[in-house]
């Protein structure tokens, strides 16, 4: 899970202009940016984030969540995003046609290359949806290298679920399977009520050899690296994304470090294993 190297000075942001704006949910906006001057595409990996910066507001870390394997130009960077905060609550205000500032990418990536041959499971809670979905992206276009694809994938209400379309393009392929369950319904759902964790006992996949790739809140990916291991899924093929306190992008400015871990920079994504005692930790 190495990391892409990075091509310019790591603390310099380039111009990216919006060239799409879309509201997904009430509080999530999805961001399509093109290059404000000419240069190559940015080459990123599933699993990798950004920092963008609001001019005269500030920045913060957002995960790619466009398709990874679409690089000839013009090739856009896609954030989806949940307005939470000062920054993201004014970028929720931005309009097309806006500059935003970009460095990165940044991180290590989705292992997803180790693990042809394998079933993929994707495990998502709310917005977790979209740091996974460039590795849903990746598996489709290398669909014959992989076995079956299963979505697990779990929001507070029906008005929460993102990228419904896609869901229903991604549940129509052959040897896929997409499961979304919802903690409150609402309307007319007539799907799923519960966590995403009780979708798990109904797939049929080749235990053994298979790969879960989870982000989500950290209780919520606890819990579903269980119950992965509950249906046969081994501990060492369970993979999970934290973003705690990420400032920087580089391992400089400490904010973000767990132990001997800067998530920023030897993270986001990490075999579960490996980052499992440091779930216990209280966030600062």
């Amino acid at each position: 899970m190495s990391q892409l190297a990075f091509k310019t000075d790591p603390m310099t942001s380039e111009v990216w202009r919006i060239e799409e704006f879309k509201q997904e949910t009430n509080d999530v906006f999805t961001l399509k940016l093109l290059p404000a001057s000419e240069q190559a595409p940015r080459a990123f990996k599933g699993g990798q984030f950004n920092m963008i910066y609001v001019y005269g507001i500030g920045e913060v870390p957002i995960s790619l969540s466009g398709d990874p394997t679409r690089l000839s130009p013009p090739a856009p960077l896609v954030h989806t995003v949940r307005s939470v905060g000062p920054v993201t609550k004014i970028m929720s205000t931005l309009k097309e046609g806006d500059m935003v500032g970009i460095r990165g990418p940044f991180g290590n990536h989705w292992p997803i290359e180790d693990h042809y041959g394998n079933d993929i499971v994707i495990v998502a809670g709310g917005i977790g949806l979209a740091p996974l979905r460039p590795i849903i992206y990746y598996v489709l276009a290398n669909r014959e290298k992989y076995g079956k694809l299963v979505i697990l994938y779990g929001a507070r209400t029906p008005k929460d679920v993102l990228f419904n379309d896609e869901l229903q393009r991604w549940r129509a392929v052959e040897r896929n399977e997409v499961y979304v369950s919802v903690d409150r319904a609402e309307g007319n759902w007539k799907g799923d009520v519960g966590v995403v964790t009780q979708l798990m006992p109904r797939i049929t996949i080749e235990s053994a050899a298979t790969a879960a790739f989870v982000c989500g809140p950290e209780i919520m990916m606890k819990y579903s690296v269980i119950g992965l291991q509950g249906i046969g899924v081994p501990e060492t093929n369970c993979y999970i994304s934290m973003e705690r306190n990420m400032k920087c992008g580089i391992g400089f400015c400490g904010h973000c470090q767990l132990g001997p871990e800067f998530i920023c920079k030897d993270g986001p994504v990490y075999r579960y294993q490996d980052i499992e005692y440091f779930l216990s930790i209280r966030e600062a």
